[in-house]
């Protein structure tokens, strides 16, 4: 899973092998692409969709960075190789949850899905409080990072998450084809998309602003990740305990403990220990949709990539159905 950094706004196309961080190596779109893809693509929010009134919105607040992700982007390798850091740190045994050790030397970060969740997850009531939303005065004060991956690798991981892992999924989802799955207005390649603009479009423009891109750091681990541990306050890491943290990280290796049952959290527990295909950690693979989706479903998903936004440097490479 590899990522890309791009502090503060994000100011033009990248390709998948290259990572930009600060203001370095920035290389701006033209202003013609620019102004169009804002003109096309951008929508206001309404206001309220920024408040949650729920008790959940003391879990999404006091984060020194919030990094927000559709379902399926990385987080959890992401999250997993901090954790392992910054406990090996302090001498700490290794945990997801880090914050319970009460160690002011580990940053408090927030995950959230944000705005996917509040489109797909829970009842009206739920969405009328904003209920997955992280609040407003928080994406103000912390660093936001928003970790993305290509929409089409996105929907694959997530469809097989709610076909073959997630036992709490709706029952509908058990009956529903790859392709059928791909169309649907709430979980399919498009509402994935619409998230992602949404996003880019709400928070380019702050300088606490930070895109990280999946493919690059799956080319580069090491390099993106100390880029992200100086983002979150690290800027001399601990070498050997940083390359233990890269090691431990690995999808070969993050498989075998998940499997073992050795994570203290549900987070990382495989669906059926019998069937890869439900595990948390799967595959990571760059590109892995075309291995599941129809030339019909590659021609539909590239149609709909149109869609996205340049600035996150998606091009469509895939052939078209003839």
């Amino acid at each position: 899973m590899a990522i890309e950094i791009t502090s503060r706004s994000v100011t033009g196309p990248q390709s998948e092998e290259t990572t930009v961080y600060k203001d370095s190596r920035r290389t701006p779109i033209p202003a013609t692409d620019k102004s169009a893809s804002r003109s096309r693509l951008w929508r206001p929010a309404p206001r309220w969709t920024r408040r949650n009134f729920s008790s959940r919105a003391s879990e999404l607040s006091g984060g020194k960075a919030i990094i927000l992700s559709v379902p399926k982007s990385g987080r959890t390798w992401l999250r997993a190789f901090l954790c392992v850091y910054f406990c090996k740190r302090f001498g700490l045994e290794f945990t997801l949850r880090p914050e319970r050790y009460h160690e002011p030397g580990i940053p408090r970060l927030v995950f959230s899905h944000d705005l996917f969740e509040h489109r797909t997850k829970g009842a009206l009531w739920d969405r009328l409080r904003g209920k997955y939303l992280v609040p407003r005065r928080e994406l103000r004060r912390a660093k936001i990072i928003l970790l993305v991956r290509d929409p089409r690798d996105c929907f694959v991981s997530l469809y097989l998450q709610l076909t073959r892992r997630d036992p709490n999924a709706a029952a509908e989802f058990k009956h529903k084809t790859v392709s059928d799955l791909l169309r649907d207005r709430r979980f399919g390649v498009r509402a994935i998309i619409m998230t992602m603009n949404d996003w880019l479009n709400e928070f380019s423009g702050r300088d606490n602003f930070t895109l990280i891109r999946y493919e690059s750091l799956r080319a580069s681990p090491a390099e993106h990740f100390q880029d992200l541990l100086a983002l979150l306050g690290e800027s001399a890491p601990e070498m050997p305990i940083f390359h233990e943290a890269l090691d431990f990280s690995r999808f070969e290796n993050m498989q075998k403990l998940e499997a073992a049952g050795a994570f203290d959290s549900k987070i990382l527990h495989p669906g059926d220990v019998r069937d890869p295909e439900s595990f948390k950690v799967r595959r990571g693979k760059v590109g892995g949709y075309r291995e599941y989706l129809s030339v019909e479903d590659q021609a539909y998903a590239a149609d709909a990539m149109t869609k996205l936004d340049p600035r996150f440097g998606y091009g469509l490479r895939e052939e078209r159905a003839p």
